[in-house]
């Protein structure tokens, strides 16, 4: 039977970070199996990997990089935040693979997966953590579900950056990789999952079409080279950056009236993470001629609406008990915008407030980086400017029980 514990905190030495979160995480009792890590791109994943197996030299060690954590701690947004996840138990196993690409996601996804379920054929549930730059996640998820299928859920995030869309890291025992993706396959039979992601913005004017396609990049739209058309619809100079159009220029997909009617919006949003050389624009699953797309704008009662209903939702399905551990994947974006600044504290209490008891909000590991992985509408789905929340609760029919 797993077992989860968490901590966070804002710490320079790499070494000092990762003794800090395991004593915050685990107390008196230094075991564990499983440590997944989040950590901002001040901090360098070989070290941490390295403070990890010091302290507990047989443990497997996940990591990833990303924007700001959140943990039972609250948000942390500097540069040197570490959120951890340890995890007691043997029902897990782990796989990788590096170089994965847009235009090779589902065949590498397919042998990520492969891996896992060469190790165990019970696998209940995923936890993913790929590259968020050129990847087609759509294909990911189908890659994943080729193997295990479709009633395995599969949750959250892709790595970032801190919003240049460069590079993004992910790390396994210490390999590092800029294009890979690790798989972490739960295998307990007294644990389920829950997820949900919403996140409240608003598609405006007249669509753009997407004209010309090169496998997940988008090279023309409506006839025209796609970065500058982008930069142009969004009211950005010629000479703009990719860090200038993330915080305003998530795209729009529509939804089905199935499908928005479960999410709470008509659309899903994309975003662009990175530019080729020749201006064609990386989307973050795979686009083809003649899709439509709008711009969006940020709705802020609109976040705080639409995540009230997600925990409505959610608590909905838990049937009065309280999650083991809860995994976030969330957006920058999202927040109170107050002095300039995207404050986020507020909407973060009142995700975790729902899911606590009088000792505060269950182990939690968050982070803010550039796409999320949720179900919708009864299957896996990738989201993007979206709060995604993975609730994990025990069972109260274990998998395998007698009738």
């Amino acid at each position: 039977m797993l077992e989860f514990f968490s901590a966070s905190g804002r710490i320079v030495n790499p070494e000092r970070a990762v003794l800090e979160c395991l004593e915050g995480a685990l107390g008196p009792d230094p075991r564990a199996e499983l440590i997944i890590i989040n950590a901002s791109i001040g901090h360098d994943l070989h070290h941490l990997c390295a403070g990890v197996r010091q302290q507990l030299p047989n443990a497997r060690v996940v990591a990833g990089s990303c924007a700001g954590v959140v943990g039972r701690e609250g948000v942390s947004e500097s540069m040197k935040d570490v959120g951890m996840m340890a995890v007691r138990g043997d029902d897990f196993v782990v796989s990788y693979v590096s170089d994965i690409h847009g235009e090779n996601a589902r065949a590498r996804a397919r042998e990520l997966a492969a891996q896992l379920r060469g190790q165990r054929d019970d696998i209940t549930m995923v936890y993913l953590l790929a590259s968020g730059v050129d990847i087609a996640n759509d294909e990911v998820i189908a890659g994943i579900e080729d193997e295990l299928g479709s009633w395995v859920t599969v949750f959250g995030a892709t790595t970032s950056d801190n919003m240049r869309g460069i590079t993004s890291h992910q790390a396994l025992d210490g390999q590092v990789f800029e294009h890979g993706a690790i798989a972490i396959g739960f295998c307990d039979p007294t644990l389920e999952v829950v997820t949900q992601a919403t996140h409240g913005f608003v598609a405006t004017g007249e669509p753009l079409t997407v004209t010309a396609v090169r496998g997940n990049r988008i090279v023309e739209l409506d006839g025209e080279p796609a970065w500058p058309a982008y930069l142009e619809h969004l009211g950005l100079d010629a000479d703009a950056v990719l860090a200038d159009s993330i915080p305003i220029g998530a795209l729009a997909e529509a939804l089905s009236p199935e499908e928005a009617a479960d999410y709470g919006n008509a659309h899903i949003l994309r975003a662009i993470t990175h530019v080729d050389d020749d201006g064609a624009l990386v989307y973050a699953t795979l686009p083809r001629e003649g899709m439509q797309v709008w711009l969006t704008e940020r709705d802020e009662a609109r976040i705080f609406d639409d995540l009230e209903r997600l925990i409505e939702t959610m608590n909905g399905e838990a049937s009065g008990r309280l999650p083991v551990a809860v995994f976030q994947a969330d957006c920058l974006a999202r927040g109170r915008l107050l002095f300039d600044r995207v404050i986020k504290e507020e909407l973060v209490q009142r995700m975790q407030y729902p899911f606590s008891d009088e000792s505060g909000p269950p182990p939690w590991l968050g982070m803010y980086g550039f796409g999320e992985y949720a179900r919708l509408h009864g299957a896996n789905a990738f989201h993007n400017y979206s709060t995604a929340l993975a609730a994990i609760y025990r069972r109260t029919d274990p998998v395998g029980a007698a009738a």
